[in-house]
């Protein structure tokens, strides 16, 4: 290989200095150079780069999802005999409760039905008191009105001669002259019964025996 020439290049280094030495000088007399650039030229339009086109990507398929881990199998807890025993007792006791509840509220509607009829019954014996009370004064008043009429009949046979009076009771109904003989005074009686008949007189005799028997009786 030729070797290296280094005086030359020496000599090129050193005139290379001593210039720009004497720049330095320069401009410290007269002021700083001015240095003209060349005109640069107009830079060119940026080229777009090429787009190379990108190799079409094979889609991959979704990817599955994991599999759920394999479920344990539930084991099979057998009925508590003591707990189904229970339930039953609780479900006797509840069917029990609910008859006795519906008895009750049968006995209660029939309490009530009961009350009302009572208090039917109540008003009806009242009514039935009250219009007993209403026949017994009319039948009262009757009988007093037609003991008033009797006594008008016996006052009037009374005041007539027992001849006349007789004459009379030997046409009259039995029935009617046994009321009238039976409400007559015996002094008064006995004049006029012994003017009759002795036919009529023997008959109103045993009528009027029996009637006044039947009243002691009934009395």
């Amino acid at each position: 290989m030729p070797r290296p020439r280094l005086l030359p290049s020496a000599i090129i280094a050193m005139a290379l200095l001593f210039a720009v030495k004497a720049g330095g000088v320069a401009s410290a007399l007269w002021g700083p150079a001015v240095v003209i650039a060349p005109a640069r030229a107009a830079d060119p339009a940026p080229v777009a780069p090429r787009q190379v086109p990108q190799p079409v990507r094979a889609e991959r398929p979704p990817a599955p999802p994991p599999a759920a881990p394999p479920t344990q199998p539930v084991a099979m807890v057998a009925p508590d005999p003591a707990t189904q025993a229970e339930r039953a007792l609780l479900e006797q006791l509840r069917a029990r409760r609910a008859e006795i509840e519906a008895r009750e509220q049968a006995a209660a509607a029939q309490e009530v039905m009961l009350q009302a009829a009572e208090r039917r019954l109540a008003r009806r014996v009242e009514e039935l008191a009250a219009l007993q009370q209403r026949l017994e004064g009319m039948e009262r008043a009757r009988g007093e009105r037609e003991e008033a009429g009797w006594r008008g009949l016996v006052r009037t046979y009374e005041a007539m001669r027992p001849r006349d009076a007789a004459a009379i009771f030997n046409d009259l109904e039995m029935p009617v002259l046994v009321e009238i003989i039976d409400r007559m005074g015996e002094r008064k009686a006995a004049p006029v019964i012994g003017a009759m008949r002795p036919e009529q007189a023997r008959l109103v005799t045993a009528e009027l025996a029996r009637h006044r028997a039947r009243r002691t009786a009934a009395d």
